[in-house]
């Protein structure tokens, strides 16, 4: 369902461009229509696009449609990776969330890892910048998204659970890989690529 999801995405991007650029009141119209079409098609098609999924997702923004931008921050002591266990699924991840107006993209790993793992840390390198559908992540909502990945220092040792966190630990590579993870959140390869950046002098980001 990936393919049919991405044509629908742009089906929805056309309509709500088109509707915010045009002058002219009949073409308008047809992309009001255009974009009913595209909601009822992705109700039809989406297996988890619920009627409130789908109000938020086509009713979150106007103007020019932008992917929306999910920033993680793979943090390292002792050869260790440092994971947080999400309340709502009871999933592990590498911590981290969407990116918030007002904040670079580095601020924002500092900040949602202090808020998820109660830990201030510093950013380090850019580990990956991926397009979420093209590295068949399973979607949890109707975005197209850019996952951004990166490598952080802790500045202190206490570590704590937050409001949305049930847990927090640090983690072998493999014991990462055995643990129930969010794999909407994090792939195994972005384990793999977050330990591979830790070891590397000269790491050089990758992107698709």
């Amino acid at each position: 369902m990936a393919d049919i999801e991405q044509l629908l995405e742009q089906l929805q991007a056309i309509a709500q461009t088109g509707k915010h650029y045009s002058k002219d009141v009949f073409d308008r119209e047809r992309y009001d229509q255009l974009e009913e079409v595209a909601k009822k098609l992705t109700a039809q098609l989406v297996s988890n696009a619920s009627p409130k999924k789908l109000d938020i997702y086509f009713d979150q923004d106007t103007g020019y449609v932008t992917p929306k931008v999910d920033i993680r921050a793979a943090i390292f002591k002792d050869d260790k990776i440092l994971l947080v266990r999400e309340k709502s699924s009871g999933q592990w991840s590498i911590p981290g969330g969407w990116g918030d107006i007002g904040y670079s993209a580095a601020d924002i790993a500092v900040k949602e890892t202090f808020e998820e793992a109660g830990i201030k840390v510093k950013p380090l390198k850019m580990i990956s910048i991926k397009d979420m559908q093209k590295n068949h992540y399973p979607k949890k909502n109707l975005n197209y998204v850019y996952k951004l990945f990166f490598e952080c220092e802790p500045e202190e040792n206490g570590i704590h659970s937050g409001v949305e966190t049930s847990d927090v630990k640090y983690f072998t590579p493999d014991e990462a890989l055995n643990l129930d993870l969010s794999l909407a959140r994090n792939m195994p390869d972005d384990f793999k690529r977050a330990f591979e950046c830790h070891h590397s002098i000269n790491w050089q980001t990758y992107f698709d």
